[in-house]
């Protein structure tokens, strides 16, 4: 049984820069949320053989869907600063003729939509647009998509999928091929997805449910939350908690200033954290299990029918009934097999206590 696991709030300096990310986020979507009712413009290609997507704003949204409907590009335009909500179209289109270059056009099995702002060094960002686009493509696409300031979304697609923002969050549902996303101040969630995964947060949590296959998730500054996950996973936060269920395959899973609770396990465990404790459920071993912390507990549930290879060491060592164990047992040391011996479980709490226990 999982014990004493408490879900953390980001505890390293990033906890300073999160709330002005978040404030920024909060106005930014705000602003938008009236001009996302109504498209600016919509740009049909019926009979297009769209293969690649290429899509870059500088302050907007940007989603890629596949609904099997017609290919097009809905344009959403929205003014940065509040004071400039109540824009007429005809004073936006001034603007964007004025201070912007627009591209939507498909050439080479190429969809492009792309914004830019003709001033670079423009810094008077109330004065500034956010240019979201919606894209609806065929089902096997790759895509190259990068935003500055807005959300990232992607559904129902196969593909290569490259994906990119800077202070924004990333939704992505029923991917498959190669996924590759990157925010610097946003959240992750990932769904339905599968094949190969990697996606990155300087600031912000990461969810991940029902995925199969090799998945890379890091964060720097927010807390993992894992559930359903088939594959070899690599989970790791600097700053946060990590929270699994239901997950088989090959996992590791490392953070340098939170807790580490994973239930229904199956399959092979690395887990490591600075300053938090672990609480591990496994259900069904394989290859091995190793656990390590320097400043907290440990809590290891194993199946109590399966041969394992035993070694443990902590300040203090708590266990149920060793039945079949051959070995060494003492205070603060474990040594020996279970069951005749087998999978390789290790587990050091440097800092704390180990209580192990068989189900």
């Amino acid at each position: 049984m999982i014990k004493n696991y408490l879900k953390i709030k980001i505890t390293t300096m990033k906890k300073y820069l999160l709330p002005v990310v978040m404030l920024f986020a909060a106005h930014h979507l705000s602003a938008q949320t009236k001009y996302e009712k109504e498209a600016y413009s919509i740009n049909h290609f019926a009979n297009a053989k769209v293969t690649n997507v290429l899509v870059e704003t500088t302050g907007g949204n940007i989603t890629v869907v596949n609904d099997n409907s017609e290919t097009r590009v809905e344009v959403y335009i929205s003014p940065n600063n509040s004071r400039n909500k109540d824009l007429s179209k005809e004073e936006i289109k001034q603007k964007l003729e004025a201070d912007y270059d627009m591209t939507i056009s498909f050439a080479n099995n190429r969809l492009t939509a792309t914004a830019k702002i003709k001033k670079k060094n423009n810094r008077d960002w109330d004065q500034v647009l956010n240019v979201s686009f919606k894209l609806f493509v065929p089902k096997d696409v790759s895509t190259e998509l990068n935003t500055s300031g807005g959300n990232i979304s992607l559904s129902n697609l196969s593909g290569k999928q490259d994906f990119r923002t800077s202070g924004g969050n990333l939704m992505i549902d029923n991917l498959a091929g190669m996924i590759k996303g990157i925010t610097s101040g946003g959240s992750i969630h990932v769904q339905n997805s599968k094949n190969n995964i990697d996606l990155s947060t300087s600031g912000g949590n990461i969810t991940a449910e029902s995925n199969d296959g090799t998945m890379k998730l890091s964060t720097s500054g927010g807390n993992l939350d894992l559930s359903e996950l088939k594959g070899d996973i690599h989970a790791t936060t600097s700053g946060g908690s990590i929270h699994g269920d239901h997950i088989s395959g090959d996992l590791f899973a490392g953070t340098s200033g939170g807790s580490i609770g994973l239930k229904s396990i199956s399959g092979s465990l690395e887990a490591n954290t600075s300053a938090g404790n672990i609480d591990v459920e496994i259900t069904a071993l394989s290859k091995k299990v190793t656990l390590s912390n320097s400043a907290g507990n440990i809590y290891l549930q194993l199946p109590s029918n399966k041969g394992v290879d035993l070694r443990l060491s902590a300040n203090r060592i708590k266990t149920d009934a060793l039945a079949n164990f051959k070995g060494t047992k003492e205070n603060e040391r474990i040594d020996g097999t279970l069951n005749g011996g087998g999978v390789s479980v290790r587990a050091n709490a440097n800092g704390g206590d180990i209580h192990l226990s068989l189900k």
